[in-house]
């Protein structure tokens, strides 16, 4: 298992580094990570914002361990137990070392990962997003057949089962856990107040398929990504769409707010990350990439952005890689 450093300049503007305030954007650095087979579906920090969960198509998740000012020896675990692609992976909103995996195997997995063991729950589909409720206490998770199960994290046992006629796709809770958000194929949002799925409120987000949807740490919105190319930002209180992040051409498949809420994250098949200041609405700097963008996700303390895409080596073969963008040149 390896990182290395590698540099990764775009258009920058004033923001604040991992370590010191007030250096560019344009002045931090990617480096990246390798230790998966195959290309890397999902990435996801822990609360502490200490280590990093990884999941691919290789059906296996890895767990490293990273120090974010980039001065220590990356250490990682294997997680093996799934018979197929692990598509996303959540942690714990309040415990560091428990994730969850949702895989197309039909089944996720809690994991601690510290030993590596897990608790294996089976289900009716081949699982493609999975999300926890901010007080730990539920997991929701969503099918390629539109099923959704929300599940008791304490007794592993189904607490509420949905069958939607129409695609459904990435998921969210607002931090209060009294509203979850379901993005669809018909572009709008539903939002469903205490898990009442027969009085959903339908929000006319996008002209195109939603696809989806990362909250504010602030709790003041959420942002939908779409594959009209754009980008919705949502007052959680009011539910109105305030401004729209433009920058991208093809359909949008990742989005993430920084731990402070000031900046947002996005990406596609666009050969860059787009990051933009949320009230402003103004790009503030690009992040180049190879290839198409699967997952991006900010740290929970720090200005880090993990993020992972479709990345083939020279030999055209998954390349199994992941980075890190937001380390100094000289750590």
């Amino acid at each position: 298992m390896e990182s290395r450093e590698e540099e990764r300049k775009g258009s920058g503007g004033a923001a604040t580094g991992v370590s010191t305030p007030g250096a560019n954007l344009k002045d931090l650095v990617s480096r990246e990570y390798y230790g998966h087979k195959k290309k890397v579906h999902s990435v996801a920090w822990n609360c502490l914002g200490t280590k990093l969960a990884s999941g691919s198509i290789d059906h296996t998740a890895r767990v490293w361990t990273i120090d974010p000012h980039g001065h220590s020896k990356v250490k990682d675990i294997e997680l093996k137990g799934h018979t197929d692609s692990v598509d996303q992976l959540c942690w714990d909103p309040n415990h560091p070392d428990t994730v969850a995996t949702a895989a197309a195997d039909k089944s996720i997995r809690l994991w601690d990962a510290r030993s590596g063991k897990c608790q294996v729950i089976e289900l009716s589909g081949e699982n493609i997003n999975i999300t926890y409720k901010h007080d730990s206490t539920q997991i929701a998770v969503g099918n390629k057949e539109d099923d959704l199960t929300i599940l008791d994290v304490r007794t592993l046992k189904v607490v509420k089962k949905h069958k939607s006629n129409y695609e459904m796709n990435e998921i969210a809770w607002n931090k209060a856990g009294d509203l979850f958000f379901i993005t669809t194929g018909l572009g709008h949002v539903e939002v469903v107040k205490d898990l009442e799925f027969l009085k959903p409120c339908k929000l006319n987000a996008h002209t195109a398929g939603c696809y989806c949807i990362a909250m504010d740490p602030l709790d003041r919105y959420f942002a939908v990504g779409s594959a009209d190319s754009l980008v919705s930002l949502w007052n959680v209180k009011e539910l109105l769409c305030v401004r729209t992040f433009t920058k991208l051409e093809w359909p949008v498949r990742t989005v993430s707010f920084n731990h402070t809420g000031e900046f947002i994250a996005y990406a596609s098949e666009d050969p860059f990350i787009d990051i933009a200041n949320v009230e402003t609405g103004r790009s503030i700097h690009q992040i180049p990439c190879k290839a198409a963008m699967n997952s991006v996700e900010w740290n929970p303390k720090y200005n880090l952005l993990a993020y992972a895409g479709d990345d083939k080596n020279k030999y055209q073969a998954d390349e199994g890689v992941f980075r890190i963008f937001g380390f100094e040149t000289h750590n």
